[in-house]
């Protein structure tokens, strides 16, 4: 048990800082390229570093990599690639629309809302001490993405948000995608259907790309790197989770875990590009995840 918690803890924290530093990295491309043609050439590159991982495992180490073999499999990863990368267009349809501050904590609350959805649908059993740290993580999440000094939130009507649909229906979505995934690749090759999967959500963000005639002209050479780390990063956070809902069944620490990567973008603005975080969202951001870490061993 402890074993597996230990796996559960690290899978969730390489999904935050996988996704973590994904976004920080994003804030260099999106606004001179745009979010979907960074959406699209950084899972292009995730995709060429995940083949990558594939042929190092097989070629190098020799190990057998596992694949689908029968057509309902292929079928479900063929799903889930599409899932996710609608759930990627919707946040960024939503975030075009209204504002950050106000629209974020919604997006981050589909952590809790999967964590909930495994204990009460699946009956993840769980300590005492661990439902409350997940309380705190959870609560935590949402303070990490909130600005208390943002203009939205003095005369805010919730339902007329500009974006709050779209990021309403990613949360679920996402939420579902997380619940569903971790059921899905129980037990199985993690890494062959992280691989499949992330190559029919790059495939879908392409096609969704050359449907609306989205411009993906990069322009200038140095924003290659990023979106090459972007894709690394992305492809960090998409292996670690998968591990750990492989190998264990704490659906919910990995989920809410791996949903504070607010936490690393927050604090990684911080220190290089000089962007200013409140006192609540640090402090309490790594009071939390320390928690957690704590509450989980002891």
């Amino acid at each position: 048990m402890q074993h597996e918690l230990l796996i559960a803890i690290l899978a969730g924290f390489g999904g935050m800082i996988g996704w973590g530093f994904a976004d920080f990295f994003a804030k260099k491309t999106v606004d001179q390229i745009g979010s979907v043609a960074s959406l699209v050439w950084a899972h292009i590159f995730g995709s060429l570093i995940l083949i990558g991982a594939v042929i190092f495992k097989t070629l190098i180490i020799r190990e057998t990599l596992i694949l689908p073999v029968d057509l309902s499999s292929w079928g479900f990863l063929l799903f889930f690639g599409i899932l996710q990368a609608v759930v990627y267009l919707l946040v960024y349809e939503g975030f075009s629309k209204g504002k950050l501050a106000v629209l974020n904590p919604v997006f981050a609350s589909y952590s809790g809302i999967a964590a909930i959805f495994s204990i009460v649908a699946f009956g993840e059993a769980l300590s005492g001490s661990l439902l409350l740290a997940l309380g705190f993580v959870f609560g935590g999440i949402l303070l990490l993405n909130i600005d208390p000094h943002a203009s939205g939130y003095k005369k805010l009507n919730l339902l007329r948000t500009p974006g709050l649909k779209e990021m309403l229906l990613a949360s679920f979505l996402a939420a579902f995608w997380t619940i569903t995934w971790s059921k899905f690749v129980e037990g199985k090759d993690w890494l062959s259907f992280a691989l499949f999967m992330y190559l029919f959500m790059t495939a879908t963000a392409i096609f969704i790309a050359k449907i609306q005639k989205i411009n993906l002209n990069v322009g200038s050479f140095g924003l290659w790197k990023f979106l090459i780390l972007i894709g690394l990063c992305e492809v960090a956070a998409y292996l670690s989770i998968s591990l750990g809902f492989s190998r264990t069944g704490f659906i919910s620490i990995i989920a809410l875990l791996s949903g504070s990567f607010s936490l690393p973008t927050l604090l990684l603005s911080h220190f290089f590009l000089k962007e200013e975080i409140t006192q609540i969202q640090g402090v309490r951001g790594i009071v939390i995840i320390t928690r957690i870490i704590i509450l989980s061993i002891y």
